[in-house]
C-alpha cells in the first residue's frame, strides 16, 4: 500500500465533517459540526436549513482538521451521495476547490459504503468477505462486501428506515428529536415485553425490512389507550416499540451471514450507537460463531474519517474523479460512480 494523506469532507446530512486519514488507517484529526439544534423544533432535517449551515461551517471545520498537521493533504475524498442534494453541492464544491488550489487527485466516496470501511481507523483490518449492516436516519439494509468494487445489497427497508422510524415515534411519544437516543435512554426504564407490537417481516422469507406498520402499531395503540382511558407508562411503550424493531434486524442479519457463508458482520450508521442494538446483536452473532465489529459512536454517526478511509482505499483499487465530478442523492450501495473526468 501506497502512503498517503487524505483529507475527508462529508456533508451528505446535518453534520459538516473533515478528517485526515494517513494511509486509510491512523487517524490524525476526525471534526464534525453538527446542526442538532437547528433541526430539533421541526422533528427533522429540513434541507434549505442544512445546507446554508454546512456554507457557514464547512470552511472552519475544514480548517481546524488541518490546523495542528504541516504537511499538505496528497488526496482529497468527498461524499458524493445518497443524501440531500444542497448538503452534498457545499461538500463537493470545497473538495473540488482544495483539489485543484493543492494539484491533488480527487476521488469521490459512496457515504453508505464508507460506513463499512469505518472500523480499519480503529485497528480491525479489511478481511473480505463480509456482511455490513447499515443502520441510520435514512437508510436500513445489509450488503455483502466482497472487495472496495464488489458490494451487493442483500437486503433492505420497503418504506421507513429505522432511525427514520425511531424519530417518528419519538416525535409522538414526547420525547423529543433526534429519536434514537431518547428512546435508548427512556426503554431502559421500561419493558420490552409490556406491549405486543408486530415483528414486521420476521418470517418474510428475506432479508427485507418494514418499519412502517411498525410506527402505525404504535401510533394506533396509543390513541386507543387515550380513548380508554389506560395510558401506558411511555417508558414501556417506546421499550416495547424498540424491541419490536431491534429483534427483526438482528434475526435478519445474523440469518443473512448464516446463509451466505460470511463470518464477520460490520455495523454502522447512527442507529449503530444504540445500546440494545450493539447487545442483542453481538449476543447473536456469538451465539452462531460469528465475529460482530461495531466502531465506536462516534465513528457510527456521520462522519469524515471514514470517508478519508474508503477514499484511500478506493484510490489505491485506481479510482480517480475529476472536477466535474457531480453529487448524486440517490446514489445506490454499490453503484458505480460517474468520474467526472473530462474526454
Amino acid at each position: 500500500m501506497m502512503a498517503v494523506l487524505v483529507l475527508g469532507i462529508e456533508t451528505s446530512c446535518d453534520e459538516s465533517c473533515a478528517s485526515l486519514v494517513r494511509d486509510g488507517a491512523e487517524l490524525i484529526s476526525n471534526v464534525v459540526a453538527s446542526q442538532v439544534d437547528l433541526h430539533r423544533d421541526y422533528g427533522g432535517v429540513v434541507p434549505e436549513i442544512a445546507a446554508r449551515a454546512h456554507v457557514e461551517a464547512i470552511i472552519p471545520v475544514i480548517s481546524e482538521a488541518l490546523a495542528n498537521v504541516d504537511d499538505r493533504p496528497e488526496l482529497v475524498a468527498v461524499t458524493v451521495g445518497p443524501g440531500l442534494v444542497g448538503s452534498l453541492v457545499v461538500g463537493i464544491s470545497a473538495a473540488k476547490g482544495l483539489a485543484w488550489s493543492w494539484d491533488v487527485p480527487l476521488v469521490a466516496v459512496n457515504h453508505l459504503e464508507a460506513h463499512a470501511f469505518a472500523p480499519v481507523l480503529e485497528g480491525n483490518p479489511i478481511e473480505f468477505p463480509f456482511l455490513a449492516l447499515v443502520v441510520s436516519g435514512g437508510h436500513t439494509l445489509l450488503a455483502e462486501v466482497s472487495s472496495v468494487d464488489d458490494i451487493e445489497i442483500v437486503g433492505e427497508t420497503l418504506d421507513d428506515a429505522l432511525g427514520e422510524a425511531y424519530d417518528k415515534v419519538s416525535m409522538y411519544l414526547g420525547l423529543g428529536y433526534p429519536g434514537g437516543p431518547a428512546i435508548d435512554r427512556v426503554s431502559a426504564e421500561g419493558s420490552p415485553d409490556a406491549v405486543a407490537f408486530p415483528r414486521a417481516m420476521m418470517k418474510s422469507g428475506d432479508f427485507n425490512f418494514s418499519l412502517s406498520g411498525l410506527k402505525t402499531a404504535v401510533i394506533r395503540y396509543m390513541e386507543r389507550a387515550k380513548r380508554e382511558g389506560k395510558m401506558p407508562p411511555t417508558a414501556d411503550v417506546a421499550s416495547s416499540f424498540q424491541a419490536a424493531a431491534l429483534e427483526v434486524v438482528v434475526k435478519k442479519t445474523v440469518d443473512a451471514a448464516l446463509e451466505r457463508g460470511l463470518g464477520k458482520v460490520v455495523m454502522g450508521g447512527g442507529v449503530a450507537c444504540n445500546g440494545v442494538l450493539r447487545r442483542w446483536l453481538e449476543e447473536a452473532c456469538e451465539e452462531k460463531g460469528l465475529t460482530l465489529v461495531q466502531p465506536s459512536p462516534a465513528l457510527c454517526t456521520d462522519n469524515a474519517a471514514m470517508v478519508a478511509s474508503l477514499g484511500y482505499y478506493r484510490y489505491v483499487a485506481g479510482h480517480r474523479s475529476g472536477l466535474e465530478l457531480d453529487v448524486y442523492p440517490n446514489l445506490r450501495l454499490g453503484a458505480p460512480i460517474p468520474t467526472g473526468l473530462e474526454d
